[in-house]
């Protein structure tokens, strides 16, 4: 649609002589939440980096705010306020909490701004607050997934890019850091395009939905319709509902004692 903040049109994208994205459209407006799902290797990740500048693509547009955005350096894109929270949270396990978000707002020259999306980090991520001197690398998996997160709120998206935010988190982690996306969403506005293989997690979250196979989208439609296809259900909410039955039954025994 001609109003969407986020426009792809027909892209395509190499890794060398092999084509990653097979023409892929989607379209993300102002203020939702749109999942991406796809098993590995479906070009979820390429498609994303793409977006996001780390990657050319060799044909196709992206259009972000009514302004073609291919092609340019990534720097630049994260200055007019696309931010890729990429997969693996890739902090910098040296440098402290409080470093680490300082880095995500390197294109911001106004501190007072900085400080004011600092503590909007602190407000959603209170653990990261208690624990802004020490060394990202000694933190947990689930807590440097949310410093991730936090760094990117630091660059004052428009959108944000959350490359697989569940990747190795427990069922219940998943649920805290999606609730917290829920909430920036709802309270902060902030406009998310979501990798994801956790399609359960990533439905229940989302407002819109991709399906990705092979580097093409293959199906696409409210979240709501997709969670009701039989095709999501057999080739991915079924794959979830073993990990609900994990959850109730960790939840039962953590009541035993």
């Amino acid at each position: 649609m001609s109003d969407a903040l986020l426009k792809v049109r027909n892209i395509e994208s190499f890794y060398g002589p092999i084509m990653a994205i097979r023409g892929v459209s989607l379209d993300v407006h102002q203020g939702q939440i749109v999942s991406i799902l796809g098993a590995n290797g479906a070009g979820k990740t390429t498609l994303m980096k793409t977006i996001s500048g780390v990657m050319d693509p060799e044909k196709g547009q992206i259009i972000f705010a009514d302004q073609e955005i291919q092609g340019q350096e990534p720097h630049k894109i994260v200055q007019a306020g696309i931010v890729h929270v990429p997969e693996g949270r890739e902090v910098f396990p040296l440098l402290t909490v409080d470093e680490n978000l300082s880095l995500g707002a390197y294109t911001d020259i106004d501190r007072a701004r900085v400080e004011r999306h600092r503590e909007l980090v602190f407000n959603y991520f209170p653990i990261l607050k208690e624990r802004r001197n020490q060394e990202a690398g000694t933190l947990s998996g689930g807590q440097q997934q949310m410093l991730a997160i936090g760094r990117g709120l630091m660059g004052n998206p428009r959108i944000m890019l959350l490359d697989e935010p569940s990747l190795g988190l427990s069922p219940l982690l998943v649920q805290e850091i999606f609730g917290i996306l829920r909430r920036l969403n709802e309270e902060e506005g902030v406009t998310m395009l979501l990798v994801e293989q956790n399609a359960s997690a990533a439905l229940e979250l989302a407002h819109h939905g991709y399906v990705m196979e092979v580097g093409r989208i293959v199906m696409d439609g409210s979240a709501e319709d997709l969670m009701k296809s039989e095709d999501i259900q057999n080739f991915y909410l079924g794959v979830q509902e073993q990990g609900v039955r994990e959850t109730r039954r960790w939840k039962r025994k953590k009541t035993w004692r």
